[in-house]
């Protein structure tokens, strides 16, 4: 039970994580504690001389902290369990953000780091989700057969990832009013990607098709789970893109950037090969002894 929700806890802090540093920089807190490791000269926390937004900024550095001693209370409770590598991956990943993060400040929000250490970030949620999975596994039958549609989906679902970090370092909402910007042409960027969201789109419902013919459930339902969750993200993205991108809306976009993630890790679980899925014995070893 512990494992089980610490692994649930690593994944929600990696989520959690990216939507407070969407924060930061929507607020135009960035550069609100403008060093690192300190968050003012000869501080680690903030002053009364510090900007009125300095709370988003601290408030987004100590949850780091909290991500990171989750990873590492995961990593103790697997270290004699199968998936210890993989909480050793996201425990590593997490270290290298806040470094990352560190030199993003030190380049004063370059979008050359700051979208890197949102990929990584969204890499880092894939493995925290394999890990949540691998010690909670569900026993609905999966669909190999599919699993090549699943690995284009999927890298569908990167390329749109992608592409929206992009356009992101070629708009506004930068961090700070002093942020420099890529150059590229935010209009183009964002017809690119619109192009890559339909690729996503006609390869989800090509999966629920795919899934629907050869009679498996699971699949279909995460798929129909992906459909609607990229339809109310494109919504938003619409919509944001209309009214001038207000901050509120562009936030619930990245929020919806890592639900529609999460669904698309989900369909490709479904087609993974029965091999490649863990017994309740191997995700809880005490469940082994009661069955002995």
């Amino acid at each position: 039970m512990l494992v089980r929700s610490l692994t649930l806890a690593n994944l929600i802090a990696n989520v959690a994580i990216v939507i407070t540093g969407g924060a930061v920089r929507l607020t135009g807190s960035g550069m609100a504690c403008p060093t690192w490791p300190e968050c003012v000269e000869g501080s680690y926390v903030p002053t009364s001389a510090a900007p009125q937004n300095v709370g988003i900024e601290f408030g987004n550095r100590l949850l780091s902290i909290i991500v990171g001693m989750i990873a590492v209370g995961t990593v103790l409770a697997l270290w004699r369990r199968p998936q210890r590598a993989l909480a050793l991956w996201v425990l590593g990943g997490v270290l290298f953000q806040g470094l990352l993060g560190g030199l993003t400040v030190r380049f004063h929000l370059s979008p050359y780091f700051v979208g890197p250490h949102f990929l990584i970030s969204m890499a880092l949620i894939a493995v925290a989700y394999r890990l949540w999975r691998q010690t909670n596994p569900s026993f609905a039958p999966a669909e190999p057969r599919l699993r090549p549609l699943a690995w284009a989906l999927t890298a569908a679902s990167a390329l749109v990832v992608l592409i929206g970090v992009v356009v992101t370092g070629s708009g506004p909402h930068s961090g700070d009013a002093e942020a420099v910007r890529t150059g590229l042409d935010p209009e183009m960027i964002s017809q690119l990607h619109v192009d890559a969201v339909f690729l996503l789109f006609g390869l989800t419902i090509a999966m629920w098709f795919a899934a629907r013919a050869v009679k498996a459930p699971s699949v279909a339902r995460a798929t129909f789970v992906l459909f609607g969750v990229s339809l109310a993200q494109g919504a938003i993205g619409f919509v944001q893109y209309f009214t001038g991108l207000p901050w509120v809306l562009v936030g619930f976009h990245l929020a919806g950037a890592c639900a529609v993630w999460l669904a698309t890790l989900g369909v490709h679980r479904t087609t993974a090969a029965p091999g490649a899925l863990p017994s309740a014995s191997q995700a809880d070893p005490a469940r082994e002894m009661v069955t002995v």
